[in-house]
C-alpha cells in the first residue's frame, strides 16, 4: 500500500465518512486501501461513492466492508464518468451534470443518513 502524503487529523471527530474514489482495474484503488487502513474507523459511518468508466464497482465496495468490519457501511453509490465507447462525453456536458445531480440526490434520500 502506498503511504499517504496527507493527514486527516481530526478524523476522530466525525461519524459520517463519505469515501470517494474511482475503479481501477475492477477494484479498489491502493490508495484507498492505506487510506481506510490508517484510520480507525471503528463505530462511524462509512459511505462509498465511485466513478467507473463503464465496467461497474467491481470488488472495490465489498472492500470496503472487508477493510472497516467495525463500522456502519451504508449503501453505495457509482456512476459513469469520462468518455463512453459511444464517444459520448459523460459529467462534462450540462445536461449529464444535471443527471449525475439528479441520481446522487436520490441516491442521498435512499440511504437515509443518520442524524
Amino acid at each position: 500500500m502506498p503511504p499517504l502524503k496527507t493527514k486527516i487529523d481530526s478524523i476522530q471527530n466525525y461519524d459520517v465518512i463519505f469515501v470517494g474514489f474511482p475503479t481501477w482495474g475492477m477494484k479498489l484503488p491502493p490508495p484507498m486501501k492505506s487510506f481506510l487502513k490508517q484510520y480507525d474507523l471503528r463505530g462511524k459511518t462509512v459511505v462509498p461513492f465511485n466513478t467507473n468508466d463503464g465496467y461497474g464497482i467491481g470488488s472495490s465496495f465489498e472492500t470496503v466492508k472487508e477493510l472497516c468490519p467495525n463500522s456502519n457501511i451504508l449503501e453505495g453509490f457509482t456512476i459513469k464518468g469520462g468518455v463512453e465507447s459511444d464517444g459520448r462525453a459523460r459529467l462534462t456536458k450540462v445536461e449529464n451534470a444535471k443527471e449525475a445531480e439528479m441520481k446522487v440526490e436520490t441516491w442521498l434520500k435512499q440511504i437515509e443518513l443518520p442524524k
